[in-house]
């Protein structure tokens, strides 16, 4: 297990100064960052070794968004690390140790030279050890959207769009689809299916499909082949 703690920051809140989803995401990508960078693992030693994690999948649990000013652990536990897959799980937690929310995470290890999947060498490995899983309910990877979906204005990929790696960062395709869903209540959960790699420049298709609680954001190419598939529950 690895954790940091830290405090809702205003920047980071909404209009009713609770932490808003696309932030907390970014806390528990920046904590599994955090963890590669103190084991010696992170950007720098992939580059180097022509490595990258690769995000699969997200599903993230909210039991309370915490409120501007409250001080919060985040944590992660790699909880198993087979072959090119690693699963992770993240956490945080209030000041008391209540649990705000729980996510659970598919890692693929990849070659960036050859473009194909490569088992996580044995620094890789004792770099993360194994803990036990979180008591959360696991949801299947794939997502999949139901019928008559609406087509949506089209997104253009932008500078502010990317991270170091020049292609779209896994918390803006979070951001753009819920601009997308009706206003009113925050969504308790988070899924995320990701399955290609937008860039600069790129063309985005949003198309949406509304049901009674959940809302399904595919964001296509121009093929309507998917990016990504975001599916919020309220």
């Amino acid at each position: 297990m690895y954790t940091f703690d830290s405090r809702i920051r205003y920047s980071e809140v909404d209009e009713k100064e609770h932490l808003t989803l696309t932030a907390l995401l970014d806390y528990f990508q920046d904590c599994s960052t955090f963890q590669s960078d103190d084991s010696g693992v992170g950007m720098d030693y992939l580059r180097k070794m022509h490595m990258a994690w690769v995000l699969n999948s997200w599903q993230i649990d909210v039991t309370r968004f915490p409120k501007e000013g409250e001080r919060v652990t985040i944590g992660t536990i790699p909880y198993t690390l087979r072959g090119p897959l690693g699963y992770r799980n993240f956490f945080m937690n209030d000041a008391e140790g209540n649990r705000l929310a729980a996510a659970q995470t598919i890692w693929t290890l990849l070659d960036m030279e050859e473009g194909i999947p490569v088992n996580a060498p044995q620094k890789v490995i004792d770099a993360y050890p194994i803990g036990e899983k979180l008591d959360m309910e696991y949801l299947p990877r794939k997502i999949r959207p139901a019928e008559d979906g609406k087509e949506l204005e089209a997104i253009q990929v932008m500078k502010h769009h990317l991270d170091a790696n020049h292609h779209v960062n896994n918390g803006q395709y979070v951001r753009m689809a819920m601009e997308l869903i009706p206003e009113g209540k925050m969504p308790w959960r988070l899924r995320a299916e990701y399955k290609a790699q937008a860039r600069l420049g790129d063309i985005m298709y949003p198309v949406l499909y509304s049901g009674e609680d959940v809302y399904t954001v595919s964001m296509n190419d121009a093929e309507g082949n998917p990016y990504a598939i975001v599916e919020f529950t309220l």
